[in-house]
């Protein structure tokens, strides 16, 4: 840990590394956290998600406090200032401590005589906050998205955008999975209820409940054991979907970090398991959720796009293919998403999954299943790519979700449910 780390100003530069350099937050905020004493890492996490949540609206409360925005290697100060906001906005930290703390902030950047320019920006918005807050909340700024994707999912959902955009922009539930292989889900609850903590079980998924306060995993019982995962309650509809059963040969594919790959080994532990991806760091992570859990897969770095590179001409009985998605279902837990992604993202990822569909359906056995799921919640990505496929082979058959028309079943994000989420069951004639 290095020592006097100023929080404020190393939040500014994690949160600048994501907006002015396209990093996305997972990569660069445990770097940064290292930094920091254990105690101080959570609030760096608050500040850099919370930033990344409302950006819009601080943009707009910068503009009117200031003539013109901070530009090249003063940049880390317009961050810094958002900061600043942030936390008088937000949080409960007391304002003359978020104050000091992000006016000192300067220092740490290199940038001293700036220190007066912070302090009298976040004053001023502190004698004007109250008219400031209620011109923002009447602008376009209040929903928190890119105009790009706005549009998008008016177009796509003109009755469910509004309900969607809420949705995102609230802080992610905690979801649990409960592992069937050593308790039944009201087992564990009583276990869980023993430590005074309340859970609530998830109404159509038999192993997801969510805890009313999230917590550190090393609070749950038995987390060290495998008795329970966290993963979020729609991910975990995939296995209910794809049905596995023991002694089967089953293919999990882009399946890092291996959330489904355990949840399939629960579900059928006799079943053999490939989990492919093609990214060799998130692929350890594989791994090490197997190690957790006491499961063995056959883990292997593969593209999606070239199965006969690191399958062969093997046959499976059943596949799920979460395919690489805008994950505009997921933003509530990944706010960088609204950043990152651009307009023309969405053509590509829809021919890219097209092109990992095409190469791995010979790969499935006659009478076999493929579920098709993406974290997204653009139909280019979802029930369009699907009904192109289906046009483009007789031998694929639509198994419970949806129509010919609007193939698959569509989740959205909501508040007190799971993430938003999209799947589609084929299964070779």
């Amino acid at each position: 840990m290095k020592k006097n780390t100023n929080l404020r100003a190393l939040a500014a530069q994690t949160i600048e590394k994501v907006v002015e350099q396209g990093q996305s937050l997972s990569n660069v905020l445990p770097a940064a956290q290292k930094r920091l004493a254990d105690k101080d890492s959570s609030l760096l996490q608050e500040l850099c998600y919370g930033v990344l949540r409302t950006l819009p609206q601080l943009e707009w409360i910068i503009s009117q406090l200031m003539e013109r925005p901070m530009t090249g290697k003063q940049r880390s100060i317009h961050f810094l200032i958002m900061v600043g906001l942030y936390q008088l906005m937000f949080t409960r930290i007391p304002a003359h401590a978020a104050l000091a703390e992000t006016v000192e902030g300067a220092v740490a950047l290199k940038r001293p005589q700036l220190k007066g320019l912070i302090n009298g920006v976040l004053r001023q918005f502190q004698r004007k906050q109250e008219e400031l807050m209620q011109a923002m909340n009447e602008g376009d700024q209040r929903h928190l998205h890119p105009k790009w994707l706005l549009e998008r999912l008016k177009r796509a959902w003109p009755e469910q955008w509004q309900h969607i955009v809420d949705a995102n922009n609230q802080r992610p539930p905690m979801w649990l999975r409960v592992n069937r292989q050593h308790h039944t889900r009201d087992a564990w609850m009583e276990l869980l209820e023993a430590e005074g903590k309340n859970a609530e079980p998830h109404p159509v998924h038999p192993d997801a409940l969510r805890l009313e306060v999230p917590c550190a995993v090393t609070q749950l019982p038995g987390f060290d054991q495998g008795w329970v995962t966290v993963q979020d309650a729609s991910a975990q509809g995939c296995v209910a979907l794809l049905s596995p059963q023991d002694n089967e040969l089953i293919l999990d594919l882009c399946a890092a970090p291996g959330g489904k790959t355990t949840h399939i080994l629960e579900a059928a532990p006799k079943a053999r398991v490939m989990a492919v991806d093609i990214d060799a760091q998130r692929l350890s992570r594989i791994s090490e959720n197997l190690q957790r859990l006491n499961m063995s897969a056959e883990v292997k770095l593969g593209d999606g796009t070239t199965p006969e590179k690191w399958c062969g001409d093997t046959q499976f009985d059943r596949i799920l293919l979460d395919a690489p998605c805008s994950a505009t279902g997921v933003i509530r837990r990944h706010p960088d998403i609204k950043w990152l992604r651009r307009d023309r993202d969405i053509a590509e990822l829809a021919a890219l999954q097209q092109q990992i569909l095409e190469a791995i359906w010979p790969h499935l056995k006659p009478g076999g299943t493929l579920l098709y799921a993406t974290c997204s919640i653009l139909p280019e990505e979802n029930h369009l790519q699907i009904a192109a496929f289906l046009q483009r082979h007789g031998d694929a058959n639509l198994q419970e979700t949806g129509n010919a028309v609007k193939p698959g079943l569509q989740v959205f994000p909501d508040p007190e449910g799971g993430d938003g989420f999209y799947y589609a069951k084929l299964v070779k004639k």
